[in-house]
């Protein structure tokens, strides 16, 4: 960002201390405005034709964009992995309890992991654990999509489950 005499273009747009706009002039007349004004010359769009510069304070102007870009962030909604976790031979109740759960994080915007792991025995009944988990994904398809197909890995068979872009409320 440059300011004052770091500024090289011959002619520059003016917007004055008031907020108005002066109009094009040479940039010795606009550091002389500045200059009586007792405040800088700031570059505000350099890559127009001709540049335009406003006559403001510098340490004023750089602290109101950083306090734009931090304003900027906060609107801004961070994606987090959530995680409900499950075994095959899962009570009905948990069973609605996890499912809400999931889709209370879907509508938020959160993406959501679902696992199901198997312990000991369970390992030979794979089936039971794999009809619940289609289950579990197939009651979330009106709120969100998966990434992928299920994937056994060693004893848990997961999947990561995005929201779809319409269900998602902002909060």
């Amino acid at each position: 960002m440059k300011y004052n005499h770091q500024i090289r273009a011959k002619n520059v747009r003016l917007i004055g201390i008031d907020g108005k706009q002066v109009g094009v002039v040479t940039l010795q007349e606009a550091l002389a405005t500045a200059q009586e004004s007792g405040v800088d010359l700031v570059e505000v769009v350099p890559t127009a034709e001709p540049p335009v510069c406003k006559v403001i304070d510098f340490g004023k102007f750089r602290y109101d964009q950083t306090k734009r870009k931090r304003e900027g962030k906060k609107a801004q909604h961070q994606v987090k992995l959530k995680e409900v976790k499950f075994k095959p031979n899962i009570d009905t109740h948990d069973f609605e309890f996890k499912l809400k759960r999931a889709r209370g994080f879907l509508e938020k915007g959160n993406k959501v992991r679902v696992v199901c792991f198997f312990r000991g025995r369970e390992m030979l009944h794979r089936d039971i654990g794999e009809k619940v988990f289609a289950s579990f994904v197939q009651h979330l398809e009106d709120i969100g999509t998966a990434e992928s197909s299920p994937k056994l890995m060693g004893r848990t068979l997961a999947t990561v489950i995005a929201p779809n872009s319409t269900s998602v409320t902002t909060k």
